[in-house]
């Protein structure tokens, strides 16, 4: 990803698109076709050359053309011929961007199937669901990562949604009204690109398309964060439910030799505060001047390689950690069932209720006895409510056993795995 963000490849996309803008012209008749033929053979560029000319001239485009016309000669007079600045600068961005979105699609891709191969290792390992960071109700961990899998699908479609709004060219000239330069040209030009023409552009295309693709990215290093979070706080000792792997010869702390520290989940965290910010800048950058200023430009050079580059860097190290997690059964169960498994309170309410106990009664009833349970060392729920007389009139030992029993919450899991292929 770095590679597509180096000054040597920007320069070498304002040369494709100069190079694609003169071959539409030669095919209308505009410019010579054995012109357009020694521009293809001699144009080159030399990155310090063009910093060297920029220092003299102070503006980028016209240092760059400067350089390339030094290796063309007199046919170099045909380059950016009807053009102005934005033309390149906007439409080689494009292709920058198409070629960081496919970078960042096959690394999704990879997660994709990351996290595809751990929920199906543990669509059936048992543990704690939790709201509010208490716990709840008994769930899976694959089912656990099935909500992971299904928010990266999304993202792969949004990406691949960007990959279209961004596959955009202007070449439509000074405030983009096409006085000097056939419309043609652009439409050729893009086609031969793989873009397409913006469908109205004014000096610029309009910077809406690109704060998309930068609140798409933001998104998606949220769900990074999400993931990275949830395996923070599944690592912390007193849960200890997973952990991500910790490497021969790796040591978590100057000071505390025993330390197993998630510093993988936790700079995630923080990179996905990075690209999040980015998105506001891209917002502030829709709104120029008239048909164009160049308040945006300063701002994108810092963006949206940032926001590429860290983007891609957090999809690969989701993907190692996702791949390599350590997971703990054994942690899972012993947390579900502590305090005598209070977390079944619901199924042994809705059991009392369906034996005809009123949902009021069945509620305090089950309330006191989980209350009784609850943070105490020997804390017993399932005795407190097989041993309760209230209960007894309503529910004999077998079933209040059923009430027990994980298995009800699993039931219906199936559905959610078949839509997701799991």
């Amino acid at each position: 990803m770095g590679n597509l963000w180096t000054d040597t490849y920007k320069l070498k996309t304002w040369l494709q698109v100069e190079i694609a803008v003169c071959e539409a012209q030669a095919e209308l008749g505009d410019v010579p076709a054995e012109a357009v033929a020694e521009i293809k053979a001699k144009a080159n560029f030399d990155p310090k050359r063009v910093l060297e000319i920029e220092a003299e001239v102070r503006h980028d485009m016209i240092a760059f053309l400067t350089n390339v016309n030094e290796y063309v000669g007199d046919a170099g007079r045909y380059i950016h011929l009807g053009l102005t600045s934005s033309d390149v600068l906007d439409t080689a961005l494009a292709l920058q961007l198409v070629a960081s979105l496919d970078v960042l699609m096959t690394q999704l891709e990879s997660l994709i199937q990351a996290i595809r191969y751990q929920a199906q290792q543990h669509r059936s390992t048992i543990m704690i669901g939790r709201s509010h960071g208490i716990h709840a109700e008994p769930i899976t961990f694959g089912f656990k990562l099935a909500s992971w899998l299904a928010e990266v699908l999304r993202h792969r479609d949004r990406l691949c949604q960007q990959r279209r709004s961004i596959a955009v060219g202007k070449i439509s000239g000074a405030v983009g009204t096409y006085a000097n330069i056939d419309p043609q040209v652009e439409a050729i030009a893009c086609q031969n690109l793989g873009l397409e023409p913006d469908t109205a552009s004014t000096q610029v295309v309009s910077r809406d398309r690109h704060a998309a693709f930068v609140q798409t990215l933001a998104l998606l290093a949220a769900s990074i964060e999400r993931f990275a979070v949830e395996i923070r706080n599944l690592q912390r000792t007193d849960v200890l439910e997973v952990e991500e792997y910790f490497a021969k010869g790796q040591k978590g702390s100057s000071a505390m030799p025993h330390k197993r520290n998630p510093i993988r989940s936790e700079r995630l965290t923080g990179m996905a505060r990075v690209v999040r910010s980015h998105a506001s800048t891209a917002l502030e950058n829709v709104a120029l001047w008239h048909e164009r200023d160049i308040s945006h430009s300063a701002a994108e050079r810092v963006i949206l390689p940032d926001a590429c580059i860290l983007t891609h860097f957090m999809l690969v190290e989701i993907t190692d950690l996702v791949k390599n997690l350590l997971v703990y059964p054994q942690n899972m169960t012993r947390n579900m069932n502590l305090y005598g498994g209070v977390v079944f309170s619901q199924r042994v309410l809705l059991t009392l209720v369906e034996k005809g106990m009123s949902r009021e009664d069945a509620y305090t009833v089950v309330q006191a006895c989980a209350h009784q349970a609850w943070n105490k060392p020997d804390g017993d729920f399932r005795a407190l409510i097989s041993q309760d007389d209230r209960v007894a009139k309503y529910l004999s030992a077998e079933e209040v056993e059923g009430c027990f029993d994980p298995q009800h919450h699993l039931k219906h899991l199936d559905q959610i795995y078949q839509r997701l292929g799991i």
